[in-house]
């Protein structure tokens, strides 16, 4: 097949494409953007909420926190404590995540003096709301589906527009404005440039929140084309008369097992035969709660798996990067600002898709252009 045959496939293919899921994805890309410092924003309401927390020499006992934390819980009716997020940075309280039925309540606890600081319910959090929006567009199953079936198009979108990108005939081309053109030009220029700037971003934010959305299925694909085992359901061997060890004793033992890497989360069993999941954090992991973790029986504290992130298979590693992938975390503070940018570039090219299918729509005679004149 010829390259103007191609070219002529991939055309309608990114124009009607872009035209469908491109409300969604200014939607998607735009709460995005606001994500990309979800811990910041999140840190300002709380300290909004329940004051500043001044920095003090030691910590609380996690054991402190658990209690506190399955105290409240007792006190709402049929909630349950799901897990446990350490603080991040010597200002930052506990976050206990609580579950209500299927509501999620975030509870708050001073770091040094253990005190139960208020809640945050998901209509109280704006960022909850904004997460929501971004990911399932707050519909549910359905939004999930649609928001993940978005993600797959705009990786298509991505793929296609570097495709069609007249620069690969002639660099210069490629990054040329005319501002002083018609306005059909100038809308082509804007939409090339700025496609082609945020086009690998946009394809890799899409096709992890593509996979993110349909999880399941994802994993068991890239663990079964890489070869890697599935992990197996690990238990806790419930023994008669005997309560679950303490956290502490847990999290000591998790540091054994993984020397040098800070504690960054405890999830919870919510069976009798569940286990304790403790996420670590390397020095070398870009994610905010790291990519390491320790599973251990919650009544023996053996441990019953390491999931080092330097020793992790091809699969693993895979999915461990989606995160520093879909959040630009993966080159500090410079990417994620970048980031915000991309998330906004869906604006820009709907904006100038839609108009140059509107100059199109008028012009039929215009159906086929050279590949330096403007096209949806």
């Amino acid at each position: 097949m010829q390259a103007h045959q191609i070219r002529s496939i991939l055309f309608p293919l990114h124009r009607y494409l872009g035209l469908v899921v491109g409300l969604i994805l200014i939607v998607v890309g735009v709460t995005g953007s606001l994500l990309v410092f979800s811990h910041e924003l999140q840190d300002r309401l709380i300290v909004e909420k329940f004051g500043a927390i001044a920095p003090q020499a030691t910590l609380v006992s996690i054991d402190q926190v658990s209690n506190a934390a399955q105290t409240f819980a007792q006190q709402l009716s049929g909630s349950m404590v799901e897990g446990i997020l350490f603080p991040q940075h010597p200002g930052q309280p506990y976050q206990v995540r609580l579950w209500q039925s299927d509501q999620l309540i975030q509870l708050f606890i001073h770091p040094y003096s253990g005190k139960v600081l208020g809640t945050l319910s998901a209509q109280d959090n704006w960022m909850n709301w904004t997460f929501r929006l971004h990911y399932q567009l707050l519909s549910g199953t359905t939004g999930l589906i649609i928001v993940g079936i978005s993600g797959f198009f705009m990786t298509i979108l991505g793929i296609t527009g570097i495709a069609l990108w007249p620069g690969w005939r002639r660099l210069a081309a490629g990054f040329k404005i005319k501002w002083n053109a018609h306005p059909k030009r100038l809308n082509f220029d804007l939409h090339k440039v700025v496609g082609i700037i945020a086009a690998v971003f946009l394809v890799l934010t899409g096709f992890t929140g593509f996979c993110w959305n349909f999880y399941a299925q994802s994993t068991a694909v890239i663990k079964a084309i890489t070869f890697t085992p599935a992990e197996p359901v690990w238990q806790s061997k419930v023994l008669p008369n005997q309560k679950t060890l303490p956290l502490s004793e847990l999290v000591g033992r998790s540091n054994q097992a993984l020397p040098g890497a800070a504690t960054t989360f405890i999830a919870l069993p919510r069976t009798p035969d569940g286990v304790v999941r403790i996420g670590k954090r390397q020095t070398h992991e870009p994610s905010a709660y790291g990519q390491s973790n320790v599973i251990l029986d919650a009544y023996s504290g053996q441990v019953l798996r390491v999931n080092d992130s330097r020793q992790a298979a091809l699969g693993d590693r895979i999915l461990n990067s989606f995160g520093p992938l879909h959040f630009g975390t993966f080159g500090g503070l410079w990417t994620r600002w970048l980031y915000v940018l991309v998330g906004l570039s869906p604006i820009a090219l709907f904006w100038t898709g839609v108009k140059m299918w509107q100059h199109r729509k008028r012009s039929p005679a215009m159906a086929t252009l050279p590949t330096d004149r403007p096209s949806p």
